[in-house]
């Protein structure tokens, strides 16, 4: 099995603070706050320079997570917020996989492209985005500890 789980859903959000405050009244609750930049950052989101607020917000279950994001560089390109509900679009899916390299090479078969590049989060994750069917945008984190493989996951020479 590749996918252990889907980790989180995101969501870009204007005011930070009243997004938590709203999903905190539907009764997620608050797991941390922190303001993400730096290389494997860029690498991952394919954005440099990129510099984001975050809000992880858990489900009461503990299985699922809602991540909230402020862009603060670079300016946000677009506004879906009030478009109506049948409107294509959303941030991204993230999923938990148990070797990313693996299912990267499966979907690519199946037409996926990496957005930006597979980079590592400290010791944690390995991570990527990648562009799935009619383009939508799907995270792939590997937790570390496991057994990964060196090659080019994307390579379709093999």
């Amino acid at each position: 099995m590749t996918v252990q789980r889907m980790d989180n859903v995101g969501i870009v959000v204007e005011d930070i603070d009243a997004s938590i405050e709203f999903f905190g009244e539907l009764g997620l609750a608050l797991e941390g706050r922190a303001t993400v930049e730096g290389d494997w950052a860029d690498g991952v989101t394919g954005l440099r320079g990129m510099r984001v607020e975050i809000a992880m917000m858990r489900t009461p279950d503990g299985h699922g997570r809602l991540e909230l994001s402020r862009f603060l560089a670079p300016p946000v390109v677009a506004d879906h917020r009030n478009s109506p509900v049948n409107a294509l679009g959303y941030l991204r899916v993230m999923f938990a996989v148990d070797d990313i390299d693996d299912t990267l090479a499966r979907l690519g078969r199946r037409g996926a492209k990496l957005v930006g590049e597979v980079v590592r989060y400290e010791d944690m994750y390995r991570l990527c985005y990648i562009r799935g069917p009619e383009g939508i945008l799907i995270g792939l984190a590997q937790q570390l500890g496991q057994q990964t493989s060196r090659e080019d996951p994307m390579d379709r020479k093999r």
